[in-house]
């Protein structure tokens, strides 16, 4: 299995989605770069990009895309971004490169929500990858101890700072059986700026890459695949 041949797969593909004159929102990660690899064929089309992370901000602008200041957006056509899991219900983890604020801005600014990954992001029960949660320091060890209280292990990312000046806590060892219920538990913390569940907010369109073609997911009233 060439995982990066099927993040590349399903990067591509995404072009198909860009429409000529878009401003696209742009997420982070590795399956993310091969997109802005992708997007800078089709620079000349689009008016331009804005980003989640200060990591894809550079590597548009090194290919030479425009990417403005999300604050003078209300809303974007598209948000292009990937996952770190995804189980059958197109609940997603995501935060493996400490962005998740900002993709969760950007996904909710989205009228279309593309989620580009490949097949070996699909699993049955969230957790297997550690959820990341960014707070606001002075709550580091109330999270912490709340996260023990949920039955994970929680762990601090060290030598990270957010592009928004806050931490990272990483909890191992959840299994995740209601998303949506999680995401509001641990978002209704004191001193917790997100979490990285994207469950009650899911993609629209999830283009999965696999060895030799696409699979793509429409998302039709949350419906399972």
């Amino acid at each position: 299995m060439n995982v990066n041949k099927m993040k590349k797969r399903a990067a591509w593909a995404a072009l198909d989605y860009i429409h000529p004159g878009t401003v696209v929102g742009v997420g982070t990660g590795t399956t993310v770069f091969y997109f802005i690899e992708a997007l800078s064929t089709i620079k000349h089309l689009i008016s331009g990009a804005v980003s989640s992370s200060h990591a894809s901000t550079v590597l548009l602008q090194k290919k030479g895309i425009e990417v403005f200041n999300i604050k003078d957006f209300r809303s974007l056509t598209i948000y292009v971004d990937s996952a770190d899991e995804m189980n059958r219900f197109m609940h997603m983890t995501k935060g493996g490169g400490a962005a998740l604020t900002r993709e969760k801005i950007l996904a909710a600014m989205a009228k279309k929500f593309l989620c580009i990954i490949d097949k070996s992001k699909i699993v049955d029960i969230l957790g297997q990858f550690p959820l990341p949660i960014e707070i606001v320091p002075i709550a580091f060890s109330y999270i912490f101890e709340e996260m023990i209280k949920m039955g994970g292990q929680p762990k601090y990312r060290k030598n990270v700072i957010t592009d928004n000046g806050n931490i990272i806590i990483d909890v191992y060892n959840l299994h995740i059986k209601d998303p949506i219920s999680m995401e509001k538990k641990i978002n209704a913390l004191p001193g917790v700026v997100t979490v990285g569940l994207f469950a009650a907010r899911i993609a629209d369109v999830i283009l999965i890459g696999e060895e030799n073609s696409i699979k793509t997911i429409n998302n039709k009233q949350n419906k399972s695949f």
